[in-house]
């Protein structure tokens, strides 16, 4: 185990992603993840409600923190037929908002490059994502995670975001998860714990219970406990989903994946 401090990060690119993204925070010790904290982005040192101040306030927390690993659930890449004559990962997001001065433009290319339906990855393929990196209900997430969270990380070499990038043991790591795909892969349930009823909070706590009492991670406090539960969105359980299942990717034997690497390398890859 390399890295002892681990956050979860539930992402969002709209207006009010303060409010929106959440993230949960843990130590590892003693062969598990005790989730030490659960709160909304604008809660961050100089952070807000609106976009540009809570990502900005993401970003210095990832450059701020080498030595933690970071879960951020957003897809990290595209498929490979739409990046024709891109040489690395780290070219394409480089170049990315310049090629996509806007959310809207990069929605409109992926689907005028590929007007025979949506692509996915083969990381998503594998994993069961739900949506296409450029789908409706996902195209801003996507750009706003790579255009104002990744750029500037790669830009600044300020993180490792692996696999596509070498690990470093002076920078943070920065891992794409997908909450929904890591449930499904447990059997736990994927739907419903969104609700704002009564049967969305018991969901939500099963969830909870279910993630517990797998042995690998505790929640801290029965204050954060009800934190994580009566938030109505679901949005502070996908976090500590995500904080989970990037504790479990850095302590597999092995972090960076060999199978299909090619494409692992170019597209991004999900760990769950």
């Amino acid at each position: 185990m390399d890295r002892e401090r681990v956050y979860g990060v539930d992402f969002s690119g709209a207006r009010d992603a303060g409010r929106r993204i959440w993230l949960a925070e843990g130590r590892v010790g003693g062969g598990r993840l005790r989730v030490e904290g659960c709160y909304p982005a604008e809660e961050l040192p100089g952070s807000g409600r609106d976009r540009d101040a809570a990502l900005g306030a993401l970003r210095r927390l990832i450059a701020g923190e080498p030595g933690a690993v970071f879960g951020l659930d957003f897809p990290f890449g595209l498929p490979l037929p739409l990046l024709e004559g891109t040489g690395s990962w780290e070219a394409f997001v480089r170049s990315f908002p310049a090629d996509y001065p806007t959310a809207d433009a990069f929605r409109e290319s992926c689907r005028a490059r590929h007007p025979d339906g949506e692509l996915k990855r083969q990381t998503d393929l594998e994993t069961k994502t739900p949506f296409a990196a450029y789908n409706l209900r996902l195209y801003r997430q996507t750009y706003y995670g790579i255009c104002e969270v990744l750029y500037p990380l790669v830009r600044e070499e300020a993180a490792c975001v692996l696999p596509m990038q070498a690990r470093r043991a002076d920078r943070a790591w920065v891992l794409e998860i997908c909450p929904a795909s890591t449930l499904k892969r447990e059997g736990l349930p994927a739907q419903g714990y969104k609700a704002k009823t009564e049967l969305g909070q018991r969901t939500r706590e099963a969830i909870l219970a279910g993630i517990e009492g797998q042995g690998q991670v505790e929640v801290g406090s029965a204050g954060l406990r009800a934190r994580i539960i009566e938030e109505e969105g679901g949005d502070a359980l996908d976090s500590v989903i995500a904080a989970w299942a990037t504790y479990r990717a850095i302590g597999a034997p092995e972090i960076d994946p060999v199978a299909g690497l090619r494409a692992y390398a170019l597209e991004g890859y999900v760990y769950v």
